[in-house]
């Protein structure tokens, strides 16, 4: 018999069940109410720890989880932002990209635009060298005439002065 101020230790799983039942079965038996009440409690005990052991194993379990699925949100979080960030690089590169190439176009087209500009440049020149050249041998020319005119006018006066000498 266990007295009650000083409760012996139970021990759990099915020894500690097996222990109650003993218990209750030989108080019943011998009509110690205690002993088996004792044994009851025992058996109680025995099937609450077990219970509380489930729960407790179930509880874990749902922590683990929920830590699994806390993990993979984080995870899944993560690889997006980092979807992101990457995504976010190429675009920057092409940006770049796509900015060198416009400054390079701008600067085929800077030097297409001022080979043209010289090329114009030099054919005003050469238009107006020409012009010049011409205008230059039209002087020649005219005055080659004015001179001719002259010296026609010239020889028709000296032909008129021998035809009429007395007009003069």
């Amino acid at each position: 018999m266990t007295n009650p101020e000083n409760p012996e230790q139970t021990r759990g799983g099915l020894a500690g069940k097996l222990a109650g039942r003993i218990k209750a079965g030989v108080g019943t038996a011998l009509g110690k109410d205690e002993l088996a009440r004792e044994g009851r409690l025992q058996q109680a005990q025995v099937e609450a720890e077990a219970d509380a052991e489930r729960v407790a194993g179930r509880a874990k379990q749902a922590e683990a989880e929920a830590e699994l699925h806390a993990a993979r949100s984080e995870n899944e979080i993560e690889r997006e932002r980092l979807e992101t960030e990457i995504a976010t690089r190429e675009r920057e590169e092409e940006i770049e990209r796509e900015r060198r190439e416009a400054e390079r176009q701008a600067q085929t087209d800077a030097r297409r635009l001022e080979q043209k500009a010289e090329v114009q440049e030099q054919m005003a020149e050469k238009s107006a060298a020409a012009t010049e050249r011409s205008a230059a041998a039209e002087r020649v020319e005219n005055a080659q005439e004015v001179a001719a005119l002259r010296e026609e006018a010239r020889r028709a006066e000296a032909a008129a002065d021998a035809i009429d000498p007395e007009e003069k």
